[in-house]
């Protein structure tokens, strides 16, 4: 039986981009060293509504953002000066280490036809020798990504290593994320070698110990369970998690182990000293003026960007 279940909440990213935000919930931080989830789509818009859905420039410290779509495109701008359109079973890791900004752009009219636009976004806290490492930005494509199929069964590794899966994608402490896809009535055990692991049920239904969970639903299960997942329905499911790094302090788009890591961040984006995207600087989005503190509890920050 699941440990705990988190049922996504709506947030918004944009004036036109709504999300289901999975992590952080207020009983459980992290799954491993994964402090942030959401799930976008998918999303139908006309072409006229396509700027209201961008993510402004923004900054980042202590985490890398893992980017991961279904269907559609984004295309990602960093103070680095990188430009990448992002197209779906890619994965796009962007360390942001001691600071970065950057921007998330919906350009292209067609990546909304018929509903495709489909994304999901983490963030991954770094160790504490990782946390001030240089920022980077790396595109693995779909061939670079092992992909395993049996009996009803298909899955990608996105990072890490589960089910005897590896791939080069870099990472900075032992960590498992999939994209798993489950015909009706295939079976799955959750790979064992890790101490935390959590679902994410982005669609469909599964059943696990009899009892039935749905579309934006997250199991988190303990190191001694070892549950059989049924797909009751053809699923799409998130398999993630890994060992966990010790407490974190996250305010808005900051992840620090030190509480006054985050309050120089702050004065960093307000002085101007995390730069913005060379190639996307007229605009940004300002610090949120809050009297709220860092938060290692369920205190809510203000509401994270992707």
């Amino acid at each position: 039986m699941p440990q705990l279940i988190i049922e996504a909440r709506e947030a918004s990213l944009s004036t036109g981009l709504s999300v289901r935000r999975i992590l952080p919930f207020r009983l459980r931080r992290m799954v491993g060293p994964f402090i942030f989830m959401d799930h976008a789509g998918p999303v139908n818009r006309k072409p006229a509504s396509l700027s209201a859905m961008d993510v402004l420039p923004h900054p980042h410290i202590g985490l890398s953002t893992v980017t991961y779509l279904f269907g559609g495109s984004v295309t990602h701008r960093d103070s680095l000066g990188v430009e990448q359109v992002i197209r779906p079973g890619e994965v796009n890791w962007m360390t942001a280490g001691r600071g970065i900004a950057h921007s998330e752009r919906f350009e292209d009219p067609e990546a909304l036809a018929g509903g495709v636009l489909e994304m999901l976004q983490t963030w991954v806290a770094l160790p504490e020798k990782a946390e001030e490492a240089a920022p980077e930005f790396h595109n693995y494509q779909p061939e670079q990504l092992s992909v395993y199929t049996d009996k009803g069964v298909w899955m990608r590794l996105i990072a890490g290593n589960a089910y005897g899966l590896k791939n080069d994608v870099k990472i900075h402490s032992p960590l498992f994320y999939l994209h798993v896809n489950l015909d009706a009535g295939a079976t799955l055990d959750l790979p064992k070698e890790h101490a935390e692991r959590a679902v994410y049920i982005a669609r469909g239904r599964l059943e696990v110990g009899g009892i039935s969970y749905t579309t934006g639903q997250m199991l988190v299960f303990a190191k001694e369970e070892q549950p059989v997942l049924l797909a009751r329905e053809p699923a799409t499911i998130m398999l993630l998690g890994g060992e966990p790094l010790g407490e974190r302090f996250i305010w808005w788009n900051f992840v620090s182990s030190r509480r006054e890591r985050i309050e120089q961040a702050k004065e960093d984006w307000k002085q101007g000293r995390i730069i913005l995207p060379p190639n996307d600087n007229k605009a940004f989005i300002p610090l949120p003026v809050t009297g709220s503190k860092p938060a290692s509890s369920g205190a809510p920050p203000p509401e994270p960007l992707s």
